[in-house]
Parts: structure tokens; C-alpha cells; sequence
């Protein structure tokens, strides 16, 4: 039996809360990092933090944490935590109810009087979505020191450079790597989360043991040609950038498709093309091509198949094209141990399986200085980044406690 209460109205209370602060002029639930309303959600956040008794402070990275003192001072903390931006048009809640439930953990510790041996801190995450910098995990890059000089001098489409945004967001830019974790800071990092996929609920399954997160990659392609008279220009005569960026697209696409060692996915999403004119040649097109599998090999692989056929594109086509790395997150496979503690504590509250996660988090950060476990609770119809994202409040509930059972499990096995 768990000591921890499902508290289903307590749970849907915050979320459908948290849930009204976001830029109520873009469709869906957007709730963007650097911006008003993320500051309004991370004001709102310390007040419940501080009120589940943890003492609230804003790292060098600008990441919200509520820390919580254990019995043993020697001991390192175990860390819950996620992320509250959204994607733009997202929904309630990806990341969200990991930093909900964390808090509501917290809550209930004060409540029952429950010490734990460890230290307890909940994070949320700065920016854990792709940001308009270009990349993404921008929290928890900067708490284990994995946010370069180049990357916080990054400027989004405003000129905001990265490092001035996280000021903003209350860090510290230049005390990061002093100030950043290293091995042993950490004793075991946990996070709940939606499945953002169909499984669970088409196996009607109430909860997912993580037993891997894969790797991501991004890469920015641009495509430099001649922008000119659209009737005037003939059709061989043509330095087209968006026909050479179809053929790249498509390539994507081809080699994506392929048969490899792990199961890959290759997604182009993003693309501007200049001028953006219905009678102009177009002489320039950016676009960013995301590649993910549990295997590093692979996406290298990929990564090799793309660059040569951005060579023959640039030769059949006489363009200037370039590719540069935006991003990678390594993929982790989570320990036997970790597995095995976290699956007990799923099963004493509802109907578990294993899962592997096909999106990147923030515990793909945290395992770079610590051991990491992920629980996953079901998306209704697999729907996520999207306003219809939907997860039932007593399932939410149902995470929150498993999640608290893996606490107490690990808070003892990992104090011997």
C-alpha cells in the first residue's frame, strides 16, 4: 500500500490553474519560456513550493527548485523534476504534471510528517521544449555544465540573446559551470510524464516503466541559390533554393524510411524560405531536420546519408548549401536496478508495463552526472503537442503516487 493519497481534485485543481496562464492570443495552451506568462507560471509555482513546506531558489541556469532537507546531510539529493513551457498551440499537460506532482509529493511529506533520509529537491526545468535559440533542455543543459558559450550567445528571431533570456528568468549565465552538478551531486533523478504516444491506453495499461530515452539530434540546412523574376527567369536558367531544399526534404524522409539497428525517426519541421514571393524565384531557404533512435551509431549513419545528399543536390543544382549542428542529447538506457525499483512501485498502483520513451526530457540531461528513472501515464488517442493533449486527472493522480512510491523505495535502498 502506498502512504501517499491519489488526490485527484488537488491534482486537477493545479493543472487546470497553471493551465490559464499562457499567451491567450495563440490557439491552444502556450505558455512560451522567457515570456510573460512563463513568468506568471514560475511566480505561481514558488508560492505552491513554499507552501509544501521547500525552501524556493532560482539556479544559475534560471531552473525554479524547491529543495527539501533529509535526515542525513552526508547524503545527495533526490531529485523530481520536468518542465512547464509548452510548445506553441501545446497543451496541459507535457512536463507539467511532473512538476505538479512533485510538488503534491511534497505536500503529503509535510502533511504525514515524513522525513526522508535524502535531501528532496522538485525542479522545473527552464525551456525544456525546442526554444526558438534552437535548442532545447536549456535547463538542465546548464545544471550539469552541457550549455556552451556558443549556445548561450545564440539570438532568437528578436535578437534576444539566450544568455540575457536567462537573466531575465531570474539565472545567473556566467555562474554556470562554477555553480553547474557534477557526479555524486546527485543521488537519483525521477520524472513523470505523459506517454505523448497510444500505447498505454490502447493496452489499457494505467502506468509505463521508461526503460530508455532516445538520442536527438538537430542539424540547420541552408540553402543559398538566386532569387529572381519568377516570369521572366526560365525554367533552366533557375538557381531555385526551394526545389534544392524539396529534394533534401524528401531525402529525409527516404533515409528515415530505411531499415536500421534501432528504430529511427527523421522529421523536417521547420523551414523559411526567402523572399516569400508567389512571383520570385526563392534565393534562400533554412530549414531543421530532427533525428532520433535509442542508438547513436544509427543517427550518425543518418547524418552521413544526409550530407551526401546534400553533395549531389549542390552539384545538380549548382547551389551553396551548409549544414551545422544545432543540438545533441544522448540516448540513455536506464539501469536494471533503477528499472526494477521503479516497476515495484508502479505495480502496487495500477496495471505496469515497459516502455522505451521516443521523445527527449530533461532526465536525458540529468543522466550525464546520475542514475535516472521515467514513469509514464497514458495520452489519450496518443495525442500530445497539440490543445487536445489529455491525460485523465485520476490517472495523473495514479503517476503522482507511483512516483512517490519510487521515492520512498529509493530513499531507502539507496541510504544502505
Amino acid at each position: 500500500m502506498t502512504i501517499f493519497e491519489q488526490n485527484d481534485e488537488r491534482m486537477k485543481r493545479d493543472i487546470l490553474t497553471l493551465a490559464e496562464m499562457i499567451n491567450k492570443e495563440v490557439e491552444g495552451y502556450t505558455r512560451r519560456p522567457f515570456t510573460e506568462w512563463y513568468a506568471q507560471g514560475r511566480q505561481w509555482l514558488a508560492s505552491e513550493m513554499e507552501n509544501a513546506g521547500l525552501h524556493v531558489q532560482i539556479d544559475a541556469a534560471s531552473n525554479l527548485i524547491g529543495k527539501r532537507e533529509g535526515k542525513n546531510a552526508n547524503l545527495a539529493p533526490i531529485v523530481i523534476g520536468s518542465h512547464t513551457d509548452t510548445v506553441t498551440g501545446g497543451g496541459r499537460f507535457d512536463g507539467i504534471i511532473g512538476v505538479l506532482a512533485g510538488i503534491e509529493i511534497a505536500r503529503q511529506l509535510k502533511e504525514k510528517n515524513i522525513e526522508l533520509s535524502h535531501p528532496l529537491w522538485i525542479v522545473d526545468f527552464t525551456a525544456e521544449e525546442p526554444s526558438e535559440f534552437g535548442i532545447s533542455t536549456i535547463g538542465s543543459r546548464g545544471m550539469v555544465d552541457n550549455l556552451s558559450e556558443e549556445m548561450l550567445n545564440r539570438k532568437d528571431p528578436n535578437g534576444l540573446i539566450l544568455s540575457e533570456g536567462i537573466k531575465l528568468a531570474g539565472g545567473r549565465p556566467e555562474e554556470i559551470s562554477s555553480e553547474a552538478l557534477k557526479h555524486g551531486d546527485v543521488a537519483l533523478y525521477l520524472e513523470l510524464h505523459i506517454e505523448q504516444g497510444p500505447v498505454l491506453e490502447q493496452t489499457q495499461h494505467d502506468l509505463a516503466v521508461v526503460t530508455g530515452i532516445v538520442g536527438i539530434q538537430r542539424y540547420r540546412v541552408t540553402v543559398d541559390g538566386q532569387p529572381n523574376h519568377a516570369g521572366t527567369t526560365p525554367m533552366n536558367m533557375r538557381f531555385d533554393a526551394l526545389t534544392g531544399a524539396s529534394e533534401l526534404v524528401l531525402a529525409v524522409e527516404k533515409i528515415a524510411n530505411q531499415t536500421y539497428d534501432e528504430q529511427v525517426v527523421g522529421t523536417v519541421g521547420r523551414l523559411f524560405n526567402e523572399p516569400n514571393g508567389a512571383n520570385v524565384v526563392p534565393g534562400k531557404v533554412i530549414f531543421d531536420i530532427e533525428l532520433r533512435s535509442l542508438s547513436t551509431d544509427v543517427i550518425n549513419q543518418m547524418v552521413t546519408q544526409i550530407e551526401t545528399a546534400i553533395a549531389a543536390v549542390r552539384e545538380k543544382r549548382n547551389l551553396t548549401i551548409s549544414i551545422d549542428k544545432l543540438s545533441e542529447s544522448d540516448a540513455i538506457i536506464i539501469a536494471d536496478e533503477v528499472r526494477a525499483g521503479i516497476e515495484k512501485s508502479c505495480q502496487e498502483i495500477g496495471k505496469t508495463l515497459q516502455l522505451p520513451s521516443g521523445a527527449g526530457h530533461d532526465a536525458n540531461q540529468l543522466a550525464r552526472i546520475a542514475p535516472i528513472g521515467m514513469i509514464f501515464v497514458p495520452s489519450k488517442d496518443g495525442k500530445s503537442h497539440c490543445p487536445e493533449e489529455w491525460t485523465d486527472f485520476d490517472q495523473v493522480a495514479k503517476g503522482m503516487q507511483a512516483l512517490g512510491n519510487a521515492l520512498l523505495h529509493f530513499d531507502q535502498s539507496f541510504s544502505k
